[in-house]
């Protein structure tokens, strides 16, 4: 394995595979924040610590193994180029935070990138499960188990009182994120979203773009997950989700049948035209892409389009991200080339799905 197998391709291998709820439910990700017991925090550590966090980890890593996730490969970021870091936090492998921000961070990830390590990010360690569709149980159930594996070795920072001790007070106790990634084109179309998010704020969770804190919820995709880790059990706080969650995909399911009902033609206009655009357009800015993207997908849950694999959508929602359009394109892009070389991809790919499935 090499840094190419996680940069060359769009789409892993868990998301290509098919979850519970997954024409509402992307993906489910579990992360574990801890610290090495008597290292300074990363924000406080000196380059020669941030060093020996990760050895501590390496050492530990060098005779991993566990069912699925045999073959782990060790990142240096600052071994990696600016795009290649970009590619791997637009494959949502790395955080945002720990690409721009961590000259002495690393990053271990699994062959199937269900596993993600991220080291020196805002804690020493910060353990990565992702699942396809609604899975929170079981990418707890995978991270428990790396993180058990890890601490037999590894001297966590913990308070008997309050649990793991991290960076950000929000992550004191549990030191767990459970999120899910949600698609909620229908309401969105029938503007409940704005009544719904702060009704989930106010259950102690909370509603973000796709790629987490301060980013845009592109192509009606949204990311829910719990704010506080302190007081509450690991289970409980994946309980608690789960239960909203619930109420979400009902909610979304209720919304479409009801535009299904009232403004069907419209509805399926909207979804083909979006097709169209996709099929034949010469240059395409990301948020129109992603929009574009987002009705197809829709169209294709609701069986207007029977020709096209929700798997092609989930590919070209993150091949069309700047980062991979430029390490494609092998070098920087300006905007407007970004553009033009967007509406070529997404027009290929179509074509070739097309071609594939005799559309």
């Amino acid at each position: 394995m090499s840094l190419e197998h996680f940069i060359s391709q769009a789409i892993s291998s868990w998301m290509s595979a098919e979850g519970p709820d997954s024409d509402i439910i992307l993906s489910s990700r579990i992360r574990l924040a801890r610290n090495v017991k008597k290292y300074k925090f990363p924000t406080l550590f000196t380059n020669d610590e941030a060093k020996s966090v990760i050895h501590i980890i390496k050492k530990r890593l060098d005779d991993f193994s566990f069912a699925g996730l045999e073959n782990l490969e060790l990142l240096l970021m600052d071994e990696l180029q600016p795009l290649q870091k970009r590619v791997l936090m637009e494959k949502h492998l790395i955080s945002p935070h720990l690409a721009e921000n961590s000259s002495f961070g690393a990053c271990v990830l699994s062959e199937n990138e269900e596993l993600s390590i991220m080291i020196n990010e805002e804690d020493h360690i910060r353990i990565q499960c992702l699942f396809p569709g609604f899975q929170l149980s079981e990418a707890l159930n995978m991270a428990n188990q790396v993180d058990d594996w890890l601490e037999e070795e590894i001297d966590y920072a913990y308070d008997e009182h309050v649990g793991y001790l991290t960076s950000c007070p929000t992550n004191v106790g549990t030191g767990l994120r459970a999120s899910v990634m949600v698609h909620l084109p229908g309401l969105v179309l029938t503007q409940q979203m704005n009544r719904i998010i702060p009704a989930i704020n106010q259950l102690g969770l909370v509603v973000r773009g796709i790629y987490g804190e301060g980013s845009e919820a592109l192509g009606n995709i949204f990311q829910v997950s719990n704010q506080m880790t302190l007081g509450k059990s690991e289970k409980d706080i994946v309980e608690d989700l789960k239960s909203v969650v619930s109420q979400l995909i009902s909610q979304e399911r209720s919304a479409r049948e009801a535009l299904a009902k009232t403004s069907n033609i419209q509805l399926e206009d909207r979804v083909f035209r979006s097709y169209g655009i996709l099929s034949n357009c010469r240059i395409i800015e990301s948020k129109e892409a992603a929009r574009c993207l987002s009705d197809v997908r829709l169209g294709i849950d609701m069986k207007y389009i029977k020709n096209i694999s929700k798997n092609i959508l989930n590919e070209l929602m993150i091949l069309t991200q700047p980062g991979f359009l430029q390490q494609y394109a092998g070098g920087p892009l300006r905007p407007h080339e970004r553009d033009i070389r967007r509406a070529s991809l997404i027009r290929e790919r179509m074509n070739m799905e097309n071609e594939e499935t005799g559309g």
